[in-house]
Parts: structure tokens; sequence; C-alpha cells
């Protein structure tokens, strides 16, 4: 296979699992569920992405990269049978839709001295785990900072779209990337066949594979609470079982807004690995995703306990973030602490909004109106009274 003369990388799944092992040092043999998620979604990419070189690289690189951070992790702890021992207490888990202020939200939870939040770095390189002597002078943090440095070069339009930084808190869907069932691995290349398989999928491989690295990182650098986030939750609430107490915080933001960013976002994501790209199909596709998600929690809220989770408005998030976490706070029992307010004062202070540029976009180029988007999500506004945006 071949184009302009040179051999178009592979995507052979005994290939990236033989390479994966070669790449973590390890001889580990994929289990039935791995298995099939990556044959899944090697299908799909094969037949729904139009991929060209260059995205066949990044799949292929990706696929390699995920189970690379899976096998070294599971030879971790085969090697530490100790580490089950970890228990994690009362994390963080914010489980809002992308584009909701999640991402800023983690940040500012991360900032509480008795917080951690799981770092981009380390969910890209997660062993060995970096320990209280060397966490900050781990090499592996300058090695993120050139891949993400060269991401923007490749694609600089998604600097203002969303945060990208080594040190920066990262979405539990790169973990959930170890096992191969997750929205994340959607961003790439337009794969729905994959997505569709995914949405009726197990998803307890995610959680497993998940609760695996924080004790593995929690036992280097002991940690009361961790800070979690990921949109992948929304499609999964059931499995926050895993977590039985959890503090859950569920961010919301007008529909007509976040469902054209979240278009214009994988669109941008995934435009320099493909041959075609149709931005409406594209767009469509994303919210009937986020259609599948509102429908499943809302259907987990009627059914659940009112005090599950906090819900928080992304408007009073933005507009106010120090009162918004002390609501959070008093919504589980416990409070914020004046080193924690001080350290958000000052890195409110320090990251100005829309420093990396302002992220446009317009509803029109996915075929949609504001109008057609209210219609679209009015009942979801109206439960959980999400005020509109201009």
């Amino acid at each position: 296979m071949s184009a302009a003369g040179l051999r178009l990388p592979r995507l052979k799944p005994r290939e990236i699992i033989a390479a994966a092992n070669h790449a973590a040092t390890t001889d580990l043999a994929a289990d039935t569920a791995l298995t099939e998620a990556l044959e899944r979604y090697i299908e799909s990419a094969e037949t729904d992405a139009n991929l060209n070189t260059f995205g066949r690289l990044a799949v292929k690189n990706m696929l390699v990269g995920a189970l690379t951070s899976r096998f070294a992790l599971e030879g971790w702890h085969q090697q530490r049978p100790e580490l089950q021992l970890e228990t994690i207490d009362q994390p963080w888990i914010v489980i809002g839709l992308p584009r909701t202020g999640t991402s800023i939200l983690s940040i500012l939870l991360g900032l509480d001295p008795f917080n951690r939040a799981l770092l981009q770095w380390e969910a890209q390189h997660p062993v060995p785990p970096s320990t209280l002597a060397n966490a900050e002078e781990d090499p592996r943090i300058a090695e993120h900072a050139k891949t993400v440095a060269q991401m923007h070069k490749i694609n600089p339009a998604i600097s203002s779209m969303h945060p990208f930084g080594s040190t920066l808190a990262e979405e539990c869907t790169a973990v959930f990337t170890y096992s191969l069932r997750t929205i994340g691995m959607e961003t790439i290349a337009f794969t729905p066949s994959y997505g569709h398989w995914l949405d009726a999928a197990d998803a307890t491989p995610a959680y497993q594979i998940h609760r695996k690295m924080l004790q593995a990182l929690q036992q280097a650098q002991p940690t009361p609470h961790w800070v979690m986030k990921s949109p992948n939750h929304l499609w999964n609430l059931p499995m926050l079982s895993a977590y039985p107490d959890a503090r859950v915080i569920w961010t919301h933001r007008d529909p007509a807004k976040l469902v054209p960013s979240l278009a214009s976002l994988n669109s941008a994501m995934q435009m320099p690995f493909t041959r075609k790209l149709n931005a409406p199909r594209v767009g469509e596709y994303w919210a009937g995703k986020v259609d599948t998600a509102i429908d499943r929690a809302i259907s987990f809220d009627t059914s659940a306990d009112r005090s599950w989770c906090c819900h928080v408005q992304y408007q009073d998030l933005i507009s106010d973030p120090q009162q918004t976490l002390q609501r959070i706070y008093n919504h589980f029992d416990t409070s914020t602490n004046e080193l924690h307010l001080q350290r958000v004062k000052a890195w409110l202070g320090q990251s100005p909004q829309h420093s990396a540029g302002t992220h446009r976009y317009d509803p029109a180029d996915f075929g949609w109106t504001k109008g057609s988007l209210n219609k679209r999500y009015r009942d979801y506004r109206e439960r959980y009274q999400i005020p509109g945006e201009v």
C-alpha cells in the first residue's frame, strides 16, 4: 500500500499490540475486551474516516501510545500487588458536557492544597510514576511539552479551543484511552461506526484501568483527594459507582452555544488527518452524541438521590469562580480554605480568559440556526434552568 511512492502506515491490530509491548518493555496479551475495541476502532478508521497518510500515522501513534501506557501500567501493578490497597477517597469528579467549563473548574479545584488533579503529561507517561522527590524536574514534562508545541504547530487553530499544556489538568478521557473505550478517540478521526459501538459497549474496562492508574500515582505521591473531569462520564454515569463516595459536579451551558463549539473543535481536530471533511456531517454526529449524553444523564438524575451531584451553571462559574467554588464545597458539607481561595485569585489574575485567542464559530457552518438548536434542547435547558447565551 503506497501513496506518492511512500508506504502507508499499517493499521493492523497485532502489529499495534506488538509495538506497544515493545515500547513498554512488556510481553502482555491483549484481553478480549481490548482486542474487540481495537478492531472496532481500526475498522471504523479505515472505512469512515477518509484518512490521509498523516492521519493514518496519527491514528497508529495514538493507538500504540495508548496501549504502551496501558501495558506499562499493567506491568507495574503485577510487580506491586500492594497497589490494590490504595484507596481513592472522596474524589471530585466534574462531568459536564464538552465546552461547559469543565477544564477551568478542574484547574481551580486542583489549586486546593488538599486536592490533586491528574496532569496532562502524567496521563501520557504514567509509569514510572513521578515521586515527591522528582515531580517538578521529571524530564517527561519537557518531553510532553515538545509534543504539545508540535501539535499546535501542525494545527494552530486548536490553541484557542482547548487548554493544552504539560502541567495542566487532564481529562479522564485520556486514561480511558488505555482501554480504547472513549469518545476521546473520536476527536482524531471521524469514526461513527466505532462511536455507535461505543455507545452500547460496557465501560467497565475503562474504569478499571482508570483506578489502577490513580493507585499507582497515589502510592508515589500520597494524595488526599483526586480531581477528575471528563464529559465521557455523562454517557456512563452508573459507572461512577467505582468511586462510591465521589463528589460529583455537573456543569451546564446553553447547548445552542456549546454544540456548535464542539462541532467546530472536532472539525478542526480532524481536518489535518483526513482527505475530505464534511463539516455538517461531523457537526450533526456530535450533536447526536450530545443528545445521547443528555438523555442518559437525565434518566440517571431522575432516579438518583437529589444530592448525588452539585449542579453548576457555566455563566456562574465564569462570572464568579470563587463564589461558585464555595457553593460547591458547601453542597458537600465541607468548606474552602483560605490558601485555596488565595491561589484561585492569583491564578485567575495570571491566566485571563481568551489569553490564547478567541474560538470563533458559526452554527450555520454545520447547518443549524440558534432557533433550531434552542428547540432541540428546550427540555434540557428548562429542566436545569440554563440561561441562554447571545
